[in-house]
């Protein structure tokens, strides 16, 4: 049990780190800047902490970081762990399994995830959205069979929106605290490890089938985790290519995309 409770762990650790590589737009060298002047998006995708001067810019924050070697050490964790099983694992799936079925199993977890979504929007008074969400899983659920479809979105119009508790902490006014690289989780600060701890209580499994619980989450975990990793196979290697520090252009991603998302939930939008 053990040693399936470790793969499972292995095959899970990419998913949060994907997200965040997602939100990473590609950062131009100077010669590319120059032909990128129609491409503000390019070049505005992260600010650099240091004018040309030396200077660091008034409005720059450096972000919390008093864990960085611990950080660091799981990143490479995280990454070997990566090259070595997940990668490898979801090579082979995207091999067999048709892009178009892919992306229906990516829509399954993302429509049996809806409860966190849900509370999380009723603990911010997003009242609306928990009902988009309500109807979004019956129609979903049946028309759309099982998850699978996508015709709540298709058809009506209604869109789904991340939600979390780390965002409901963010809402009432709790500090990020500072940045942390999880095992198995990928990027995260203080305060959204403590936001993953509540939503995963959320999940119904562990109330319906208590004694296989830890099993039947690390099976759902890990199918999710090979089938997002096989719709993003060249993520990484973009990383690696494009950024000369990956650690901070992932810290970075991770950081501004979640202060993105703060500033929604915190106008109520």
């Amino acid at each position: 049990m053990i040693r399936k409770l470790a793969m499972g762990a292995l095959l899970v650790l990419m998913v949060s780190l994907l997200d965040a590589c997602a939100a990473m737009q590609r950062r131009p060298t100077g010669a590319e800047e120059a032909n990128n002047q129609g491409h503000p998006d390019l070049l505005d995708a992260a600010p650099s902490p240091v004018q040309p001067s030396g200077e660091k810019i008034a409005n720059f924050e450096e972000p919390s970081d008093p864990f960085e070697r611990f950080n660091e050490s799981m990143l490479t964790f995280n990454r070997k762990a990566d090259d070595w099983v997940l990668r490898p694992t979801a090579t082979a799936y995207a091999r067999v399994v048709p892009q178009p079925a892919r992306a229906s199993v990516g829509r399954f977890f993302e429509n049996v995830g809806v409860i966190p979504r849900f509370a999380n929007d009723l603990f911010q008074g997003q009242f609306k959205q928990a009902g988009v969400e309500t109807a979004r899983f019956a129609m979903n659920s049946t028309l759309g069979i099982a998850g699978l479809f996508d015709p709540a979105d298709k058809w009506f119009g209604l869109k789904q929106e991340p939600n979390d508790f780390g965002l409901t902490l963010a809402k009432y006014g709790v500090n990020e605290g500072p940045y942390l690289m999880l095992p198995i989780f990928g990027p995260s600060t203080v305060r959204d490890a403590l936001g993953k701890v509540v939503d995963g209580a959320m999940n119904p499994i562990a109330y319906t089938a208590p004694s296989n619980a830890i099993l039947y989450e690390m099976a759902a975990n890990a199918v999710a985790a090979v089938n997002a990793r096989s719709e993003n196979l060249n993520m990484f290697d973009d990383v690696d290519l494009y950024s000369v520090d990956p650690y901070g252009a992932i810290q970075d991603a991770y950081l501004e995309r979640r202060q993105q998302q703060e500033d929604k939930v915190r106008s109520g939008e």
